[in-house]
């Protein structure tokens, strides 16, 4: 499940255009008739600016905190099923075993599978591989206003329409290229796109996965009402 890397390519045209002439004159003892009003045009259509709405996941990684807002709108099914992965509400089934499993978190103590500087990182596969699933598939969710034009898009990996599962990815840039190719259900805010960015710049191999494990250590669902957990303790260092 990858996300499309075609690269951007941004353009810049700029052209003026400067028309001169002088008026005819009107034929003599003839009267020139009142112009008649052009009708009017309808308004050109105005994007809508698409909010965070929803609760919100806090992503706590071994490189540090990302913390994003839901699109729970514009993204029900996919909102819900990162949801109930992540708080074990939702059945899956192991890739290892085929069985179903009850109960049990989904995403804590994964990794982060695939990175790639000034783009993406990428994780939701308990295997590792890219290749991990759940065990099921649901539909794509796209909303005309809501594209890849700010970083911390918080999105759905696929590998093709409709192939939605659990692999998701949080981009560090703008990336015009994915508009309406995934699935955005969240946001991620300005210190979480700095931790995005620490991470995609780890030493990776051919592959883009990190050498060294970066590990989604734990995932927590903030509701309405409820307040962010303190970050985790820093692991104790060892005594000289």
């Amino acid at each position: 499940m990858k996300p499309n890397l075609g690269r951007l390519t941004f353009g810049l045209a700029l052209a003026a255009t400067v028309l001169a002439g002088a008026a005819l004159p009107a034929p003599a003892q003839q009267s020139t008739p009142p112009a008649t009003p052009a009708p009017a045009l309808p308004d050109a259509p105005v994007a809508t600016e698409v909010f965070p709405n929803g609760p919100t996941v806090v992503m706590d990684t071994s490189m540090g905190r990302i913390t994003c807002q839901f699109f729970q709108k514009q993204a029900p099914n996919a909102v819900a099923n990162f949801i109930g992965l992540a708080e074990g509400t939702k059945d899956w089934t192991d890739p290892a075993t085929s069985k179903v499993v009850h109960h049990k978190r989904y995403f804590d103590e994964t990794t982060f599978h695939r990175v790639i500087p000034e783009f993406m990182i990428q994780g939701g596969d308990p295997t590792g591989t890219g290749r991990g699933n759940p065990g099921y598939v649901f539909d794509d969710e796209f909303d005309p206003n809501l594209n890849f034009d700010v970083p911390g898009r918080l999105a759905m990996a696929n590998s093709g329409p409709n192939t939605n599962a659990s692999q998701f990815f949080v981009t560090e840039a703008p990336a015009d290229s994915l508009n309406q190719h995934y699935t955005i259900f969240g946001q991620c805010d300005d210190s979480s796109v700095a931790v995005v960015k620490t991470i995609a710049r780890v030493e990776r191999d051919g592959n883009d996965k990190p050498l060294t494990p970066v590990i989604l250590q734990k995932v927590t669902i903030v509701r309405e009402g409820e307040k962010i957990p303190p970050p985790p303790a820093p692991p104790a260092q060892p005594q000289p």
